[in-house]
């Protein structure tokens, strides 16, 4: 059963038994790794290492990484693994202690009070003052101040549970800080204080996993407390045996290239990569088109499954061609080619930096004048007249004679200025 941080069950509740059948901690390494892959989760040496150390050790675990890599899977799993109930607290930015740990049932306690009305009123009734009376009621303030009004969340409930449980503290970095410190009590010695009533020690330890997507830093007291892994997206043949046990219906062949397609993906600029999860919907929603061959337009029409932003569509799309045919020749933007008609026959190899003499084709009569022709007599000597700037005669022009008359004019102190 899993709890959330609004329905945990009470600590009057009965919880469900584990399965005495089932191991509620790992024996080694080996069977950590074969017991999780019996609920349908694959791990590598890494993750199967670190599962059994938590399990052995009882230190809680910090799983930290990108979103959608299998951090919650984890901790679900290693609660089915091991015969655990699961309870689990989701955080977000503004939670409060009594959204976490407990709170007090003030219906309740109001209830009870205008049910004990008469019988309070017997309790102060020959008081000689005031004083007297109040001091009479808050004598039984521990009636009102008991477990019996005590509504334990998932902290609480994770302490005080007789049975073994998986606590998963999901996402504790949107958690506030201040509420981060309210966790380092329970990481470090597995209990909580009630200041109203006392401190309850847990009964038996439970497996704590706590996740961490990094959209801010924990506190070096929060790591300290607990073991660290990082979890990043997995290897190809990894991800490819994901896909296959999950029984998409898609072939390995398509399983196989769409890895490549989504890993592609992966390696954009886009705000939300793909996740494993999501990689498993694609693979079933192309399985159920039937699609036998992947093509960009193909995943283009199902890309939102794994994009989520219209930017990252945007993105993606254009890229599919690409991932989807690594090996396709795409015009690197070094060519002549302008849309004009104009073939620029240059007949020279890269290799060679003396161009070669290009061939002339052989023209017909409807083809209009010839380019080189045209230009050969534009550089023709004589083209242009005698009067022509850079002809002999007017190199050997005589400089033009200027009077002094007209020089004082020009620059005299009386010339008139430009404005500004």
């Amino acid at each position: 059963m899993t709890a959330s941080s609004e329905d945990a069950p009470t600590s009057g509740q009965a919880p469900a038994p584990a399965d005495p059948g089932v191991a509620t901690t790992f024996a080694s390494v080996e069977d950590a790794r074969d017991r999780l892959r019996e609920v349908g989760y694959l791990t590598d040496d890494r993750l199967a290492t670190t599962a059994f150390l938590q399990s052995a050790l009882g230190k809680p675990l910090l799983l930290e990484g990108p979103a959608g890599v299998g951090k919650t899977q984890l901790a679900q799993s290693v609660a089915a693994a091991t015969g655990r109930r699961l309870l689990r607290l989701q955080c977000y930015e503004g939670q409060d202690e009594t959204k976490a740990l407990y709170e007090w049932d003030y219906g309740k306690q109001l209830l009870y009070t205008q049910m004990l009305r008469d019988k309070i009123g017997q309790v102060v009734q020959d008081a000689p003052d005031i004083a007297s009376a109040v001091d009479r009621i808050a004598s039984q303030d521990s009636v009102f101040f008991s477990e019996r009004f005590l509504v334990a969340r998932p902290l609480l409930e994770a302490i005080t549970s007789p049975e073994p449980v998986v606590l998963l503290v999901d996402e504790v970095d949107r958690a506030d800080e201040a509420l981060e410190a309210v966790f380092l009590e329970l990481l470090a010695e597995f209990q909580v204080s009630v200041p109203e009533v006392g401190t309850f020690v847990a009964e038996q330890l439970p497996l704590v996993v706590l996740t961490s997507n990094n959209t801010r830093d924990l506190s070096a007291a929060l790591k300290r407390r607990c073991l660290h892994l990082f979890l990043d997206y997995p290897s190809a043949d990894r991800e490819l045996e994901i896909i296959r046990s999950k029984d998409t219906g898609l072939t390995d062949a398509l399983a196989e290239q769409l890895v490549g397609v989504v890993r592609g993906l992966r390696e954009l600029e886009l705000r939300k990569a793909p996740s494993i999860s999501e990689t498993i919907d694609w693979a079933r929603t192309l399985a159920v088109l039937g699609v036998t061959e992947l093509s960009a337009p193909v995943l283009a029409e199902t890309l939102n499954v794994v994009t989520k932003y219209e930017r990252d569509l945007g993105l993606a799309t254009r890229e599919l061609p690409r991932l989807v045919d690594p090996n396709r020749e795409v015009p690197d933007g070094r060519g002549h080619g302008h849309g004009h008609g104009h073939g620029h026959g240059h007949g020279h190899s890269h290799d060679d930096p003396t161009p070669a003499a290009a061939p002339a084709a052989p023209r017909t009569p409807g083809d209009g004048p010839d380019g080189r022709e045209v230009r050969a007599a534009k550089d023709a000597p004589g083209r242009h007249d005698e009067a022509y700037y850079g002809s002999p005669s007017a190199g050997s022009a005589a400089p033009r004679k200027v009077s002094s008359s007209q020089g004082r004019r020009s620059f005299g102190r009386g010339a008139r200025k430009r404005p500004l």
